[in-house]
């Protein structure tokens, strides 16, 4: 018995205390510590930028006599917003890292109830608008954010998603792109872009593949937002060019050009999770064309290179940099060698 009660005294001293408990609800000024190799300057650079435009990023910097940034953000100068719901799902929390067009970080107050629902993470940065670079500051702080919060609290990686409000659901789209090894699907709310081009390039190979298979791309607009609902329209079209089918529209049918309403947020949040596997002979042959247009648009180039027509290489292999963006890497580069 003297065993016991010392035994029951020595765990109790030493079991985590109240302060130990994961914080809930709603959280501002929010600081974190901790960085990913997601984050660093080179991946940043090697996914989100077109291999020319890496290229000549890194030479500037060599030129310059700089030495490279490890990571463009200093966490001890940022605060986050972030809501954590009462309940913990059984796989783990989902996670929604939200990239605002504003410059403060905030939750729309009238999404709560939708995450509690879902029993789903929010986290935002501040000083991540519009107005902020997008490559130095907005997607970086997106990425650090998303580590942080899965240092803090258990995740489930089948639940991750990257979302914005207009000019910040457009950052959201190129993250969702560049890193579908981490988010497996973007919420477009009144903002999206066309993908293969300067603005928004392809990433390497294998990510691309990944994110067309694994990632599912939601849109949400007013439905009276129509310069916005034209966009998410050259948006899908482009998508389903590039082969990525997992798409879905939900509807704010009095909506403008504004956050979702708590409804179609519940249904938006709802959509992400549908997760559809595209068909794999319709796959398939969309992906054929596109080896086939690209190799033939690099032999193009490559003939060119040969005749002696350095000019017009160079104008065409830009271009196959811009719509192709990693898909064409290494060959783009080292044709880049022959063309100058």
């Amino acid at each position: 018995m003297i065993f016991t009660a010392a035994a029951l005294i020595l765990t109790l001293l030493l079991a985590p205390s109240a302060d130990a408990t994961p914080i809930v609800g709603l959280q501002r000024d929010v600081e974190f510590d901790s960085y990913s190799s997601m984050s660093s300057s080179a991946q940043l650079t090697q996914r989100l930028l077109t291999p020319l435009t890496a290229l000549q990023l890194q030479r500037t910097i060599l030129a310059d006599d700089r030495e490279p940034r490890e990571q463009a953000i200093d966490l001890a100068d940022e605060k986050f917003a972030l809501y954590v719901p009462a309940q913990q799902p059984a796989n783990g929390y989902a996670l929604l890292v939200f990239v605002p067009p504003w410059e403060d970080a905030r939750l729309p107050p009238q999404w709560i109830n939708a995450f509690e629902r879902h029993g789903m993470i929010f986290v935002s940065a501040a000083k991540s608008g519009n107005d902020a670079n997008v490559l130095d500051r907005r997607e970086p702080l997106a990425l650090l954010a998303a580590h942080n919060v899965q240092q803090r609290y258990r995740i489930d990686p089948a639940r991750i998603y990257v979302g914005g409000f207009s000019g910040g659901s457009r950052v959201a789209l190129r993250l969702a792109l560049g890193y579908p090894d981490l988010f497996r699907g973007a919420l477009l709310n009144a903002g999206s872009d066309a993908i293969g081009n300067a603005q928004v390039p392809l990433p390497p190979a294998p990510l691309f593949h990944q994110f067309q298979q694994g990632t599912r791309i939601v849109y949400l607009t007013g439905g009276h937002d129509m310069e916005h609902l034209e966009q998410d329209a050259r948006s899908r079209r482009s998508l389903q060019g590039w082969c990525v089918f997992d798409i879905a529209v939900e509807k704010m049918p009095w909506g403008g050009h504004e956050t979702a309403d708590p409804s179609a947020l519940e249904r938006a949040l709802t959509a992400l999770a549908a997760h559809e596997p595209p068909d794999a002979d319709k796959f398939a042959a969309c992906n054929r064309r596109i080896e086939q247009e690209l190799a033939a648009q690099t032999g193009a180039v490559e003939k060119l290179i040969a005749n002696g027509a350095y000019d017009q290489a160079r104008t065409a292999l830009r271009e196959l940099d811009a719509r192709y963006g990693g898909l064409a890497a290494p060959r783009s580069v080292k044709l880049s060698t022959h063309a100058n």
